[in-house]
């Protein structure tokens, strides 16, 4: 979608060229008042957004064992040097078209797209504070300073927070057009309202450890205030084409996998092991979440070396240990760095939830190019069911208003129901439709058999602690494909409880934030690199050792 933007600005200047004069001392890929269509600019911060979440939800997933983490010490998991994209995207991309963006827009009294940049805007500096802690800020996007000085990442959260007021404001005024660049919400107000209101949530959330009391207040005002994502229309997420070339609109965790050699991402055999058996049956969703290429376990030790060895001895009964199931599920251990054996087109592939891959159906065929629903999946950045978890953590952490019982049942459910409508309004419904006829299934049963079994441990338990662990397991099973998130919900909690551990019995602590960029710490005079990944976001009080 990047691409297919460039294409159309490029189109249009050749058609427009005969009307163009241009400086040569002038930068022509420079974003100015003289050379920018708004709507377009709008659009470009939209997509840059998204590659920005992208970026920073592959480590996340990796280190939550939602994914494999391709490192054997934590401390090579996340390298400097693998950060240096990430800060491009958001200091040279999003921040700084961002800081063009809104001057033209409220000049131009379009305050809808105004709030939007801002939001957005808020949004990437409260993640890249919980990724890398204190970064630039203030001195940030000078093109005069070219080596600014980092901001304590608590200041940068309250004017991230402050960003998000202004940019509510914006929303509520009147604005002299429509933000037809919105790839979101087609510039609907109320929707983007409640995004930032739901990105207020979840940095506040994070703030529990440090503030209870401001926090407690704050999240009872929004939640009296009524203004949070609650329907299936206002889910914050990115939505993907089945466009292969000129541009190339598909997910990217489905271009990198669907092609006629496979290959791509080892799955998590942890969370897909947890998926299939920690309820006594298979989680409704993992045949949406999953795409196995076999359904029976490989026996060639060719294939999958480990099949030939013992579990390692720091690994407790319950653990995974290289196959999750008897029945094909085939992805890797956490903080495995094995090389790659010739199983591109037998281990199991991204499925149809979220990036619009194919439904599992039980065929054991290998992914192909355009397999499945071709790429037309989405980005889970914020959906309405995060907002139920976040809300049931912080009823029973901090006193908030609700249920935590019933904030859960209706995060399960409302997770349950967006998985199924982004299928069954995909070319695999008729897939799904069938298999379900043959094999007798009856989703709204298989969703209330789980909702059920989850209430049942629920009020079992005990302990407070218990009782979080369950909330805390529950949106980490919501969360696949979003990293974001699940690594601010195990820095938080430490939960899920009982994580697979490493292959290696010392594989260093765990990553409380990731190192610096290479390519900042080499330019900018000011910057200094962190002594390790051990190092805390403000927001993170818990003691050393607290996840692993």
């Amino acid at each position: 979608m990047i691409k297919s933007i460039k294409l159309f600005v490029l189109a249009l200047c050749t058609v427009l060229i005969s009307s163009c004069e241009l400086d040569l001392l002038d930068n022509p890929n420079a974003v100015t008042a003289a050379n920018t269509d708004i709507n377009y600019l709008l659009s470009q911060v939209e997509l840059t957004y998204a590659g920005h979440f992208n970026q920073l939800s592959d480590p996340g997933m990796r280190l939550t064992r939602m994914l494999n983490q391709g490192a054997a010490i934590y401390d090579n998991a996340v390298t400097p040097i693998s950060n240096d994209g990430t800060w491009t995207t958001a200091y040279a991309g999003l921040l700084n078209d961002v800081k063009a963006l809104i001057p033209l827009a409220e000049k131009a009294e379009l305050f809808v797209h105004a709030g939007i940049a801002r939001t957005l805007r808020a949004s990437a500096l409260a993640n890249m504070v919980d990724a890398f802690g204190d970064i630039p800020y203030t001195e940030a996007l000078n093109s005069e300073n070219f080596n600014p000085k980092i901001d304590g990442g608590a200041a940068i959260y309250t004017a991230a927070l402050a960003d998000l007021d202004e940019a509510i404001k914006n929303f509520s005024a009147t604005s002299k057009g429509g933000a037809t660049g919105d790839l979101f919400y087609g510039g609907t107000p109320d929707s983007w309202i409640r995004v930032a209101n739901t990105i207020k949530l979840k940095m506040l959330l994070n703030r529990r450890l440090i503030d209870k009391a401001g926090t407690t207040s704050a999240i009872n005002a929004l939640i009296t205030g009524d203004k949070l994502i609650s329907t299936a229309a206002q889910n914050f997420s990115f939505k993907f084409g089945s466009n292969l070339t000129n541009p190339d609109t598909r997910h990217p965790r489905y271009a990198g996998q669907y092609s006629p050699t496979g290959g791509g991402d080892y799955q998590s055999n942890s969370y897909m092991g947890v998926m299939h058996d920690s309820k006594g049956f298979p989680d409704p969703r993992i045949r949406y979440y999953f795409y196995r290429q076999v359904t029976r376990n490989t026996a060639d030790v060719n294939e999958l070396r480990c099949i030939t060895n013992q579990k390692p001895a720091h690994y407790g009964p319950n653990d995974v240990f290289c196959l999750p199931t008897m029945i094909g599920y085939w992805g890797r251990d956490h903080l495995s760095n094995e090389g790659i054996p010739p199983d591109g087109l037998r281990r199991t592939a991204w499925g149809l939830y979220p990036a619009g891959g194919l439904f599992d159906n039980d065929a054991g065929r290998p992914v192909s190019l355009g397999a499945g629903a071709g790429g037309a999946g989405i980005h889970p950045i914020m959906m309405r069911s995060f907002v139920d978890f976040m809300l049931a953590e912080s009823a029973l952490t901090l006193g908030t208003s609700g249920s935590p019982r019933a904030l859960l049942r209706s995060a399960i459910e409302k997770s349950m129901a967006d998985v199924r409508a982004l299928a069954m309004g995909s070319t695999e419904a008729g897939k799904i439709s069938t298999f379900e006829t043959d094999q007798k299934i009856v989703w709204a049963d298989q969703v209330t058999r789980y909702v059920n079994k989850v209430l049942a441990d629920y009020d079992a338990a005990t302990t407070d602690d218990a009782r979080l662990n369950i909330i805390a397991t529950e949106y980490w099973l919501a969360l696949y494909g979003n990293g974001v998130e699940s690594y601010n919900l195990y820095r938080r909690t430490g939960k899920p409880a009982n994580q697979q551990p490493a292959l290696d019995p010392n594989p260093g602590q765990f990553v409380r934030s990731y190192y610096y960029p290479t390519s900042f710490i080499t330019r900018n005079s000011n910057a200094k690199q962190k002594p390790n990944v051990t190092v805390p976001v403000f927001w993170d009080n818990n003691p050393a050792g607290f996840v692993k």
